[in-house]
């Protein structure tokens, strides 16, 4: 496996573009995305178990009822969500998006991302589809990235090629989200594309399994998005034989797709609204996965240990006090707890009890702009890695004022 530029445009038979249109208030930052196939692909998305739902996620869900879709398009800005006429304007994307590219409406998944509850209008997105659709190119994945921020700092996207059966294969993305970000499903939005031949079927397979250990292990501030997605589309123009079951193939997509969502949390992790520290939080020891998996992504949602984190403080309590409250069966008694970073480890505690440590080593671990948190539970095989960040000062000042 190979990382290669070009984002979701590195996969033969897909352009992408990204402009202002006018929903932002600040011209300098695009709002508006599109994501087109060459031809139909197969297509498996998995969405924010929250009840309130962004309309954009409801209209999608209809689209690709068939396991098939051809284009994405996403607004960013307002996100279209608790709005009576919601549906309404999701399908009114659409249909724009069938008059201004030929790509039929019903083959198009709609995203939308920004303040919840805000009326949104078809007309900007109208008068920005003529520039977009022109402007779809080869070379237009950063610009499809960039229409989708909000408070994200950076643009996010990743390409990898691989082979299936002998033909190179490509997969890549774009994504979103620093804030509002706790998934019980995937996160954020994230839109993949890969020119490998594989059955819709198996590709909502692949991706469904896949989120269990990608993001849904991420959490920035533990809240859940109404409008969160992750979607995938495979058109198939590489050439390989078409996944329609389990096997060699399948294992090497999954490595494939897995390799993608991972870079991609620990992007949105290290983005995190007002971050300064990327954390990774890695379980071994586990009676089980699952019993894994609820360690590690309680100890990555602590306030009280993210706090600790910006402050470099080896507060290793609060470590524990997550592990204690996850819900996971845990022997307390035998727990251990380490700190790693570029400059260095240091154990802090050992069957459950702390043991001397340097604070001054401590602090100078803890600096870092990347921290592994390392938990032995001594109970068993069961393994899993989340990913967060650390809470800041400007958490509270992005959030106190996000919608005005």
């Amino acid at each position: 496996m190979k990382k290669i530029q070009g984002g979701v445009c590195a996969p033969v038979g897909f352009k992408a573009n990204g402009v202002h249109c006018g929903i932002r208030k600040n011209k300098t930052k695009r709002d508006l995305s599109l994501i087109v196939s060459k031809v139909r692909a197969a297509a498996a998305c998995v969405y924010t178990q929250n009840l309130v739902k962004g309309a954009p996620i409801l209209v999608t869900k209809k689209h690709v009822a068939d396991g098939y879709a051809r284009a994405i398009v996403c607004n960013s800005g307002n996100a279209n969500t608790c709005n009576a006429d919601g549906e309404e304007i999701a399908e009114g994307m659409s249909k724009l998006v069938e008059e201004f590219t030929g790509v039929s409406a019903q083959d198009v998944v709609v995203a939308s991302t920004g303040v919840i509850g805000q009326p949104l209008s078809l007309d900007p997105i109208r008068d920005g589809m003529p520039s977009l659709a022109e402007g779809l190119s080869e070379e237009g994945s950063d610009l499809a990235a960039q229409g989708i921020m909000t408070t994200d700092t950076v643009p996010k996207q990743i390409a990898y090629t691989f082979t299936l059966g002998g033909k190179e294969c490509r997969i890549g993305a774009i994504g979103k989200g620093v804030g509002m970000i706790n998934p019980n499903m995937a996160t954020m939005l994230i839109f993949i594309t890969t020119d490998a031949a594989i059955s819709p079927a198996m590709l909502q397979k692949a991706l469904s399994a896949d989120v269990k250990d990608s993001f849904n292990m991420v959490s920035v501030d533990g809240d859940t998005s109404t409008n969160d997605m992750v979607c995938v589309l495979a058109n198939g123009l590489a050439g390989n034989e078409c996944i329609e079951q389990p096997g060699k193939d399948f294992n090497a997509f999954r490595k494939a797709l897995n390799k993608v969502t991972t870079y991609l949390c620990r992007k949105i992790a290290g983005d995190g609204e007002g971050a300064t520290k990327l954390l990774e939080c890695k379980v071994t020891g586990a009676k089980g996965k699952n019993a894994a998996r609820t360690v590690a992504k309680s100890v990555i949602k602590s306030s009280l240990f993210k706090a600790a984190m910006f402050g470099a403080d080896a507060n290793w309590g609060r470590v524990l006090c997550a592990i204690g409250y996850s819900g996971a069966d845990v022997d307390v008694t035998k727990v251990s707890v380490d700190f790693r970073s570029r400059a260095g480890e240091l154990a802090v505690c050992r069957n459950g009890s702390g043991i001397l440590f340097s604070e001054e080593e401590a602090k100078k671990i803890l600096s870092e702009k990347e921290i592994e948190i390392l938990i032995g539970l001594g109970d068993g095989n069961g393994k899993a890695t989340a990913w967060g960040c650390d809470l800041t000062y400007d958490y509270v000042k992005i959030n106190g004022d996000y919608r005005t």
